[in-house]
């Protein structure tokens, strides 16, 4: 009985201690808190996002006009360039129930008209053709069933690539692989324009020379050390087409693409979770470009699209 007081007494310290350090810690521990979890709230939308995309680009990869689809890539001479399924036509189609001869390619100094033989069926934006002139690289399209014939341009040369909504390489894929998303490879770069406009010349991996125009660089720094690529202009903003370390070991030997919106007062995000694969990681059939030299960067960049894990070519 005579220790009660006592015990009383240091409990009563106790309480007095913790309601003293609860008054004292709340103050500094609540901020620290809501600062942690306003933080994670951020870091799981922007992981988010990125799932996003890459779910999208696969959709896009996937879809019935996209990369995975081209089944062919046949060179045109100057002249007539006849197509069908005969074996003696310049190009042999020998997918889908084709006719024998179905019409011909004729082209003169760079220009392309097709010409379709009387009673095949075969339409150009969703109309019957006869006859028609044709852009490379455009919505100028020829379409039969679940093939279609499309003109492309490679440096000086042209060829008709064919799509086959049917292919193999569409029923085989095996889907992509990424990094781990880190937002440590989402990166501020500032972005210096040329004025005027600066050309690349750059070859693909068909041994085509490409000129294209390069509105810029963006200049960024990564782990410590600054960077710089060139830019290329595309719909919507900038493409910036890149090789690393960690190119033909972990992602696709010839290099990798970067989609980013236009540049914003000077400044763009270059998220190199978002880099992909050019289609020639996927498809023998498809031509791509190669990055110029000032884009081969000495950095392992551990993020976005590794090397493609399925059948490649046909």
């Amino acid at each position: 009985m005579s220790n009660s007081p006592r015990i009383q007494a240091q409990s009563n310290v106790r309480k007095n201690l913790t309601s003293s350090l609860t008054k004292i810690l709340l103050p500094i521990i609540a901020p620290v808190f809501l600062l942690a979890t306003a933080l994670y709230a951020a870091d799981a939308t922007y992981r988010a996002q990125v799932e996003k995309w890459r779910h999208a680009y696969e959709a896009s990869l996937k879809s019935d006009d996209g990369w995975l689809t081209v089944t062919g890539l046949f060179w045109l001479h100057e002249g007539e360039n006849k197509f069908g399924s005969d074996p003696l036509n310049d190009i042999v189609l020998t997918e889908g129930n084709v006719p024998a001869e179905l019409g011909s390619f004729n082209m003169h100094d760079g220009k392309i008209e097709v010409r379709i033989n009387a009673g095949v069926q075969i339409k150009m934006k969703g109309q019957p053709v006869q006859s028609a002139a044709i852009l490379p690289d455009s919505e100028d399209r020829l379409a039969m069933g679940d093939l279609s014939l499309q003109v492309h341009k490679s440096g000086d040369r042209y060829a008709v690539r064919l799509k086959n909504k049917n292919s193999k390489l569409r029923k085989t894929f095996a889907g992509l692989t990424w990094f781990p998303i880190d937002e440590h490879y989402r990166v501020e770069a500032k972005f210096v324009p040329y004025n005027p406009p600066h050309e690349l010349e750059i070859q693909n991996q068909a041994g085509d020379t490409l000129k294209i125009p390069s509105p810029g660089y963006a200049e960024f720094t990564l782990a410590g050390e600054q960077y710089r690529l060139e830019a290329i202009t595309q719909a919507g903003g900038l493409n910036f087409i890149f090789r690393d370390l960690t190119s033909g070991k972990e992602t696709y030997p010839a290099a990798r693409f970067l989609d980013t919106p236009a540049p914003t007062n000077g400044q763009l995000i270059l998220d190199f979770n978002e880099a992909y694969n050019p289609p020639c990681a996927y498809n023998p059939y498809t031509t791509c470009p190669l990055p110029p030299p000032e884009n081969r960067l000495r950095i392992r960049i551990a993020a976005g699209e590794m090397m493609y894990k399925g059948i490649h070519g046909p």
